[in-house]
């Protein structure tokens, strides 16, 4: 499968249009951003560990009942998906008190929450991408109550997936973010899930393995990267 056009440039990822206009590969860079753009910069090898790591997780999820745009992986930066008519929310699922969270609301980080937060952000840099709620999304027009439920139910079931997955690798997972899209009236999980997009901590030190070493300035971003790609893939 051949890149024929690209479709969007976005700040971790280039979507390229395939042969097949159900099919568009997903190339991953090393450009690095936090808070909303405002700080850029470059992560080596991001793009290539990122995408060994979404790849492993897209499989595990796909083989327990979640459907994904993954296909398949055809080298080591690009990631074949179906194409996905993007729905403009970002759903954040929250296991320990962690950055907005601890901003917010004052949540002590580290905090084990009693259950697992859901949070509905709209898809809008412009906008900085606000938090939302339920009717929000709908009065938008970004999704339907039945789009909702279902966006917020697929999240609360790969959570129950990824908690004891990471923790068997030794890794608590913090927090995540997911978005999704239709296709041929399903909706799929897309995008990536990548310490781009969660954060890990190791579970007996506590130490950060994710894109807050980026956004923090703790240095050892590389290294962290590559941690959780050693422990996903079993390395």
């Amino acid at each position: 499968m051949n890149k024929i056009s690209l479709i969007h440039e976005g700040k971790a990822k280039k979507v390229w249009q395939t042969e097949d206009q159900d099919l568009i590969i997903q190339e991953f860079k090393d450009d690095a951003t936090a808070f909303n753009n405002k700080k850029k910069g470059s992560i080596a090898d991001k793009g290539v560990t990122n995408n060994a790591i979404s790849c492993r997780l897209f499989t595990m999820l796909g083989e327990n009942g979640i459907p994904t745009h993954f296909v398949s992986q055809p080298n080591d930066r690009d990631m074949l998906c179906k194409s996905l008519d993007i729905i403009k929310v970002e759903v954040v699922t929250r296991n320990v008190a962690a950055g907005s969270l601890v901003r917010r609301y004052g949540f002590a980080e580290g905090t084990v929450l009693a259950k697992p937060i859901v949070e509905l952000y709209l898809k809008d840099d412009d906008l900085d991408d606000p938090l939302m709620n339920d009717e929000h999304a709908v009065a938008l027009g970004v999704a339907t109550c039945e789009e909702v439920a279902s966006l917020k139910e697929l999240a609360a079931k790969i959570n129950a997936l990824l908690v004891p997955w990471f923790a068997e690798r030794h890794l608590r997972l913090v927090d995540f973010k997911l978005e999704f899209g239709r296709h041929k009236g399903e909706i799929l999980l897309g995008d990536e899930i990548s310490p781009d997009t969660c954060r890990f901590w190791d579970a007996e030190s506590g130490e950060k393995l994710d894109k807050d070493r980026f956004r923090l300035d703790l240095g050892g971003v590389e290294d962290a990267y590559s941690e959780v790609k050693r422990r996903v893939l079993g390395l």
